[in-house]
């Protein structure tokens, strides 16, 4: 691996971030063109208010996303550093170097509950980076040390990089779920719409082989876009293949489109599928989600395929499921969901 690195003054606006940031540039093909902008973080733990989402804690060691999806939830929180939700999201990407020794010094603090910690709640813990910095082996060692359960929202079978990690959450008795993201197998709306994610096919067969080793793995199909990746002829395949892979559950989201991300969407589109444009419009309008009975028609695919629980005994794959079955039907809190 070879990378240049420039010490640059700090201009960041997010809390907890201090001076001295490093960005650093890798020499791979996946990476050219991004900056990371490595930073110390002064917290991890980030508390998310209520509990509609299955859990109260969340840990995001990155901010931007190299996967570049054009729907992605998170790109209006890249705004929130003076950056803008666009290609900045994809190529400025700020890593937080120290997370898995804050993680570790969090939860061994005499107030900390042992709740349910999530990640993938806001970008992609596993995009492409983390083959680099790996920080999820230490970051999940602390929280198995800590004995803290623990669920994982992902669009990469490099998870499986951790599977044993995983599997000693599973042998001691802590709950473990790991779920993989799939909006379509269709090839030409994958392309399109998440252009540098890994092959949806192999996020299934990580699936398969989460569930084969006795860890809850369940298929997020998020987000349903009405006139790319919504139609029976496209959902089906997904649902069979969860199926095929004793998934613990399956769900589905309409997309949804607040703030910046709406501009980055709308902006694709009349790039990409001018086509769509006049529904789109009609659809979202100043609305950031689709009105009930466009919602309904948008997730018909899934209707009669058990799509929130393959099985209720297995519900808690659940911290998951339990978001897919809310998420187009309320405002979610900051960081809350990668779409």
């Amino acid at each position: 691996m070879r990378w240049d690195e420039q010490r640059v003054e700090n201009d960041m606006r997010l809390p907890g971030i201090g001076d001295g940031t490093v960005v650093r540039t890798f020499d791979a093909p996946e990476a050219m063109g991004i900056n990371f902008h490595e930073v110390r973080a002064r917290s991890a733990l980030n508390h998310v208010p209520g509990d509609s989402f299955g859990f109260s804690w969340t840990i995001n060691p990155y901010r931007g996303c190299t996967h570049a999806c054009v729907f992605c939830f998170a790109r209006k929180t890249h705004t929130f550093l003076g950056l803008d939700a666009g290609r900045d999201f994809e190529r400025e990407i700020v890593v937080k170097v120290n997370t898995p020794e804050i993680v570790r010094a969090e939860v061994r603090r005499p107030s900390w509950k042992r709740d349910l910690v999530a990640l993938g709640t806001n970008t992609d813990p596993y995009q492409w980076c983390e083959s680099r910095y790996r920080m999820l082996p230490e970051i999940l060692e602390a929280l198995l040390e800590a004995r803290t359960a623990v669920s994982v929202l992902t669009k990469s079978p490099l998870v499986m990089r951790d599977v044993e990690i995983f599997e000693r959450f599973r042998d001691a008795g802590l709950k473990v779920s790991v779920n993989l993201s799939v909006p379509t197998l269709d090839e030409k709306a994958w392309r399109a719409t998440e252009p540098h994610t890994p092959s949806p096919a192999a996020r299934l067969d990580a699936v398969a082989e989460l569930r084969r080793r006795g860890i809850d793995s369940g298929v997020l199909i998020a987000p349903l876009m009405p006139g790319i990746n919504d139609t029976p002829e496209q959902v089906e395949p997904i649902v069979a293949r969860a199926r095929e892979a004793d998934a613990t559950f399956l769900g589905g989201v309409a997309l949804h489109l607040r703030g910046e991300v709406k501009d980055v969407f709308f902006g694709w589109l009349h790039s990409k599928r001018p086509d769509l444009v006049p529904e789109y419009e009609r659809l979202y309008g100043r609305r950031a989600y689709m009105r009930p009975e466009d919602r309904k028609r948008t997730t018909r695919a899934l209707r009669g395929w058990g799509s929130a629980r393959m099985r209720a005994s297995r519900a808690d794959g659940g911290d998951s499921s339990r978001r897919s079955e809310q998420g187009d039907r309320a405002d979610p809190p900051a960081q809350s969901s990668l779409f």
